[in-house]
C-alpha cells in the first residue's frame, strides 16, 4: 500500500518546443524507470508524427519511484501537449495533479502557451515550480528570462531552477524540489469512489482504457462502477498504472494515477472529464466536465474515388482514439462522395491528414476550412469570437496592431514587460483559420506567438458567395464571406479559376454570385475550329451555312454539355498547402 503522503502528482507545462519531452526523458533515466539501453529521445512520445514534428500531440502518464532521505516516493508525471488545439486535454490533465513544472526556454522566454497553461494551473490551485531550460546553449538569455518570470508571474529568483534537460544538468536537484514543494494528494480514502477520467484510448482487444486519477476511495478488479456523464454501468476488469506501459495492479487507491479497464467498446461513453463512481453511489461528479467541440470544419475527399470506403473505415478507426473528431457523409457534384469533418483546430486537422496518409496510405483532399456558424430562424448568422493574446517583442507591436485591426480585431488590453508586450484582442475566430498566425509570424520574423480561447457567438454580416460556370454552381467553391470583402473575393476567385481551367470546345463563362447577384464575370473562349478549311470553292451561301451550323452546334453544347472540371484545377483552388 502506497501512503498518500508519499505520492506526488505533477505535470510539465510549457510552450511548444521548450523541452517538455526532453525533461521527461531525463526524469525517466534518473529514477531508473527506463534503462539507458532502452531509452530513446522523446520516449513518452510514441506517436511517429510527434517525433517527426518534435512536438507533443498526445499526453503521456508514467509512474516513477524516487528515493529521498531513505523514503521511496511515487511520482506520477503527465507529459502534456503544448499546442492551443489541445488546451482542453491539458486542463483535464492539470485537474488530475497537485503541482506543475512550469518550463521556459532560456533562448525564447515566456510565450503564448506558457501563460495560457499557467493561468489554467493557477485557477486549479496547483503549486508551480518555475524552471528555465536550455541554459547550456550559447544564446541562452538566462538573466532576461529570469526577469520575465519574476515580472510576469511574481516568482522570486530563489524559486527558479536552472537546468539543461538535454545534458541533465541540475535535473536531480529539480527532482528533490518536486518532492519537497509539490503537496501530496488529500482525498478521502474512506469515502465512496470518485475517479477523474483525464484521457482515454481504445484497445481493439480489451476495449476502452480510461486514464484516471482516483480522487476519493479506491477501485479494483470486479467492482461495479458507473460513468457519471454517460450513465453507463459496467464491471471493472482490470486496474493498473503506467510504467509507462500498462502494468496491472491489485488496486488503485486514493491519490493514485492509473488506468481502468471496463470492457466498454465505445470511447464516446468514456469522455475526458467524466467521473467514475461506484454503481450505487450518490457522490457528486468532479467539477469542470465539458464535451470538446470541433471548431473548424473541412470537406474531406479521397483523391481516388476507389478510396471512399477505406477513408470511411479509417476515419472510424481514428475516432476510436480521438473523441474530438467528428464526421458525416456529404456529396460534391465535382469531387464525388466525401465527408464533412470537424476538428479542434488547424493543427488537429493536419495531424489527422498525416495519420490518414501514413497509417492507412490514403491521399486525401481537404477543402477550404469553415468555422461553425449558427443560423437563426430569422435568417441571421452568428459567428464565433475568440479572445486572442499575442506575445511579441516590443519592436513588432505596431505591425501586429495593424494586422489585428485589419482582421476585425477590437483591442481589449496592451501590457508592456521587459522587452516584450502582450496584446489582447476580441476577434472573429474565422480570422485564425484565414492565416492570422502566419501573418503575425511573418511581421514579427517568427518571434511573436499567440494563444486564443473561443468565447461567444456574435451577429455577423455574412453573404453567400457562389461560383458558377455556364450557370452550373460549383459546390466546393461556395462559402460564406463578409459583406465588405465579398466583391474582392468574388473577383479573386473568378480570376483564379480562369487561370487554372483549360480551354474546351465550348465557351466557359465564370460567374461569381453574391446573394443571388452576379458581381464578377470571366470568360474562357472556346477552341476555334476552321470549318471552312476544306472548302475549295463555292459561293458565299455555302460558307454561311457551315458557319451557321457551327454556331448552332456550339449553342447546343453550351446548354447541354457537362462542364469538365479537371481535379487538378479544383485542387489548386481549394487545397491548403
Amino acid at each position: 500500500m502506497i501512503k498518500q503522503s508519499h505520492i506526488r502528482n505533477f505535470a510539465i507545462i510549457a510552450h511548444v518546443d521548450h523541452g517538455k519531452s526532453t525533461l521527461s526523458d531525463r526524469l525517466l533515466e534518473l529514477t531508473s524507470t527506463i534503462s539507458k539501453d532502452k531509452m530513446q529521445a522523446q520516449f513518452l512520445d510514441q506517436n511517429p508524427i510527434s517525433r517527426e514534428r518534435g512536438i507533443t500531440i498526445k499526453l503521456a502518464p508514467v509512474r516513477m519511484v524516487y528515493t529521498l532521505n531513505a523514503i521511496p516516493y511515487t511520482l506520477n508525471l503527465i507529459d502534456t501537449p503544448g499546442h492551443v488545439d489541445f488546451s482542453y486535454e491539458v486542463s483535464r490533465t492539470l485537474a488530475a495533479c497537485e503541482g506543475a513544472v512550469l518550463l521556459v526556454d532560456a533562448t525564447q522566454g515566456i510565450q503564448a502557451q506558457t501563460v495560457a497553461h499557467y493561468q489554467v494551473a493557477k485557477k486549479l490551485g496547483l503549486v508551480m515550480v518555475p524552471v528555465i531550460n536550455k541554459i547550456d546553449l550559447p544564446n541562452a538569455q538566462t538573466d532576461i528570462v529570469t526577469k520575465e518570470l519574476t515580472d510576469t508571474f511574481g516568482f522570486t529568483r530563489d524559486e527558479i531552477f536552472y537546468i539543461s534537460a538535454k545534458t541533465g544538468e541540475n535535473v536531480d536537484t529539480l527532482l528533490a524540489e518536486i518532492v519537497a514543494k509539490i503537496p501530496s494528494p488529500h482525498g478521502d480514502e474512506h469515502a465512496s469512489l470518485r475517479a477523474l477520467i483525464f484521457d482515454a484510448v481504445y484497445d481493439e482487444y480489451r476495449g476502452v482504457v480510461a486514464y484516471v486519477r482516483v480522487v476519493d476511495g479506491s477501485v479494483k478488479k470486479g467492482d461495479r462502477v458507473r460513468l457519471f456523464a454517460s450513465g453507463v454501468k459496467t464491471d471493472v476488469t482490470e486496474v493498473g498504472y503506467f510504467s509507462p506501459y500498462l502494468q496491472p495492479s491489485d488496486v488503485l487507491e486514493t491519490g493514485a494515477i492509473g488506468y481502468v479497464l471496463t470492457g466498454i467498446k465505445d470511447i464516446r461513453q468514456a469522455r475526458v472529464g467524466d467521473t467514475i463512481v461506484s454503481q450505487s453511489s450518490t457522490a457528486k461528479p468532479l467539477p469542470g466536465y465539458t464535451t470538446p467541440q470541433p471548431m473548424v470544419f473541412f470537406g474531406m475527399y479521397p483523391k481516388s474515388s476507389d478510396d471512399f470506403g477505406p477513408l470511411k473505415e479509417s476515419l472510424g478507426k481514428l475516432m476510436l482514439n480521438d473523441t474530438a473528431l467528428t464526421y458525416s457523409e456529404e456529396y460534391s457534384a465535382y469531387l464525388g462522395s466525401g465527408f464533412r469533418v470537424g476538428f479542434l483546430g488547424l493543427l488537429h486537422a493536419e495531424i489527422v491528414k498525416e495519420r490518414l496518409q501514413q497509417e492507412f496510405g490514403l491521399e486525401i483532399l481537404l477543402t477550404m476550412p469553415q468555422v461553425l456558424y449558427e443560423r437563426k430562424q430569422d435568417g441571421s448568422i452568428f459567428e464565433p469570437y475568440m479572445l486572442l493574446h499575442v506575445y511579441t517583442p516590443s519592436a513588432y507591436v505596431g505591425g501586429i496592431m495593424t494586422i489585428c485591426q485589419k482582421r476585425k480585431g477590437s483591442m481589449l488590453d496592451m501590457q508592456y514587460h521587459e522587452g516584450y508586450a502582450v496584446l489582447s484582442y476580441n476577434m472573429p475566430y474565422s480570422m485564425f483559420i484565414r492565416g492570422l498566425s502566419n501573418d503575425i509570424k511573418a511581421i514579427s520574423s517568427g518571434f511573436a506567438s499567440l494563444d486564443y480561447e473561443v468565447t461567444e457567438y456574435k451577429p455577423a454580416d455574412l453573404l453567400d458567395l457562389e461560383i458558377r460556370i455556364n450557370e452550373n454552381p460549383i459546390d466546393v467553391l461556395s462559402e460564406l464571406v463578409y459583406k465588405e470583402e465579398s466583391m474582392y473575393m468574388a473577383r479573386e476567385k473568378a480570376g483564379k479559376l480562369k487561370e487554372v481551367l483549360p480551354r474546351q470546345q465550348i465557351r466557359q463563362v465564370i460567374q461569381a454570385v453574391v446573394n443571388g447577384t452576379i458581381v464578377a464575370r470571366e470568360e474562357i473562349p472556346a477552341f476555334r475550329k476552321d470549318v471552312l478549311a476544306k472548302m475549295s470553292g463555292g459561293d458565299r451561301t455555302r460558307k454561311d451555312k457551315l458557319l451557321e451550323a457551327q454556331k448552332k452546334g456550339k449553342s447546343r453544347m453550351v446548354q447541354h454539355a457537362k462542364i469538365d472540371l479537371p481535379q487538378e484545377a479544383l485542387f489548386s483552388m481549394i487545397e491548403r498547402k
